[in-house]
């Protein structure tokens, strides 16, 4: 199965949008272009990439004009090109996959970590303690391999056209050791310096906020450049990476994190906390 990326979730929703448009079930649909009702439904919720000469044949069926057929045939040619996570395939499930995907794509990316510092500020080091103190014994080999799949993630936040993070961190997890003491000091060097790019904000929410509700788990929010891409939301449960993207749950997660930012300190007394933890090591 391929990764829904958004570029074939937006396919996705403007085939939908056109057969709804044209008045056609999924079924009647499906029978103009000799499929099956249950083939089509993949298409449209990008469980299945849909091939350039379909989406052609399928628009034409509902009567669309030709600059937006030539539009979405392009956009399925962009969806089916490989993206470098493809390579890891066999090293990570395929829900991984799909929010690496999602992830490489989004504009904006808003990150809560209740446990552990967030995957993109993550240095090397602390990436093979967490690795190594993961629930699956992983041998050296493959510890090494998965960090490289999480660095290769952050090259995006220093290239070109880097997007936008906002980083928020129960100071928990700060205090948490992982890794020796050495580890843990260049993490949080790591994680002053990061915050000095004017595409991160790192916020720290202190153990004095209490009870917050970020308590329970990790939260990604994911937003893309075209206002047509819905906003993904990801949170972590005990059975791995949950992705949603309904408007009712993506609504709630955003709800949460406008709530763990206003509970959080500024990034500038945030930064003054890591110094802070650096200086009492």
């Amino acid at each position: 199965m391929a990764p829904k990326t958004a570029r074939a979730r937006r396919l996705g929703i403007a085939l939908r949008h056109h057969r709804e448009a044209a008045g056609l079930t999924l079924e009647t649909a499906a029978d103009e272009i000799n499929s099956t009702r249950s083939t089509l439904s993949r298409y449209e919720n990008a469980q299945t990439l849909i091939s350039p000469a379909t989406v052609r044949a399928l628009l034409t069926s509902y009567g669309v004009g030709a600059d937006e057929v030539t539009a979405a045939v392009q956009l399925a040619k962009d969806a089916r090109k490989p993206g470098w996570w493809v390579s890891y395939s066999y090293l990570l499930d395929p829900r991984t996959i799909d929010f690496i995907a999602l992830e490489a794509e989004a504009t904006a990316i808003a990150n809560f970590e209740p446990s552990v510092v967030p995957g993109l500020l993550q240095t090397a080091d602390y990436i093979r303690g967490v690795m190594r103190g993961g629930p699956h014994t992983l041998g050296d080999e493959l510890v090494e391999q998965r960090v490289k799949v999480r660095l290769d993630r952050q090259q995006r936040l220093t290239g070109d056209d880097p997007p936008i993070l906002d980083a928020i961190i129960d100071e928990g997890a700060l205090l948490r050791p992982v890794g020796d003491r050495s580890v843990m000091d260049g993490q949080l060097r790591h994680l002053v310096k990061m915050a000095e790019l004017p595409n991160i904000s790192v916020q720290v929410i202190p153990l004095s906020a209490g009870y917050h509700r970020g308590t329970r788990g990790s939260l990604h929010i994911l937003e893309f450049a075209d206002p047509e891409d819905p906003i993904i939301a990801s949170v972590e449960t005990v059975a791995g990476q949950m992705i949603l993207d309904r408007a009712g749950e993506t609504r709630t997660c955003t709800k949460i994190m406008e709530h763990l930012r206003s509970v959080a300190l500024s990034p500038a007394d945030s930064r003054d906390q890591l110094m802070t933890l650096l200086k009492g090591r």
